[in-house]
């Protein structure tokens, strides 16, 4: 047990830097956490998403990807065109605000459209793959048998990041109950957004 400590405080340590930022996915999940809409769905998603991407990667899975330079590509156009309109559908939102976007009122949307931009937060972003399959892959195959520890280090970061950002978020409602503060978190998501899906087009 001893042991297996190393790899899996390795991991750990490794995944929290990587997911730890504001991207594409922790936006969404903050908004959610603010909005209090679908919470426990939306960190369900990610955190069993990222079981599957990081296992693929321990297991060997990024090797493969990075000798797919088309599928590298497909992933790269759809992740961009998605940013990119999400973050069009964000600028519209911080300069038409309505009453819906106040935290704490009620459900807006379906939860079916929330799990749905989701999915594709996570699955259209081919940061996800560079973060999980190739970066902590790379890293957990140095460790050699015990890269599985690793990537239970790696899983467990995951789990108490989404946790903290989905359910904390709740501890700013104070803040995000003024409209205006709804219209600087969307400006600020758009302006993100945007660029990170002009960033990965302009790159092919």
């Amino acid at each position: 047990m001893a042991n297996a400590l190393l790899p899996m405080s390795a991991g750990f340590a490794t995944c929290l830097s990587l997911i730890v930022s504001i991207g594409a996915q922790n936006a969404f999940v903050l908004r959610q956490g603010l909005r209090r809409h679908a919470v426990l769905m939306v960190v369900a998603i990610c955190i069993v998403s990222d079981v599957i991407l990081i296992a693929l990667g321990v297991g060997g899975f990024g090797t493969l990807v990075t000798r797919s330079p088309l599928l590298l590509t497909v992933c790269t156009v759809a992740g961009g065109l998605f940013l990119l309109a999400y973050g069009f559908l964000a600028a519209r939102r911080a300069f038409r605000p309505s009453a819906a976007l106040e935290a704490g009122v009620g459900e807006t949307g379906s939860r079916r459209r929330a799990a749905l931009t989701c999915l594709a937060m996570t699955w259209l972003n081919p940061q996800t793959y560079l973060e999980t399959i190739l970066l902590i892959g790379s890293v957990a195959a140095g460790y050699g048998a015990m890269r599985w520890e690793f990537g239970a280090g790696a899983l467990a970061a995951s789990c108490v990041w989404f946790i903290a950002l989905g359910f904390g978020a709740r501890l700013l409602t104070g803040f995000f109950s003024r409209p205006s503060s709804w219209r600087l978190l969307d400006g600020a998501i758009a302006v993100m957004m945007v660029s990170l899906g002009a960033s990965l087009l302009a790159g092919l």
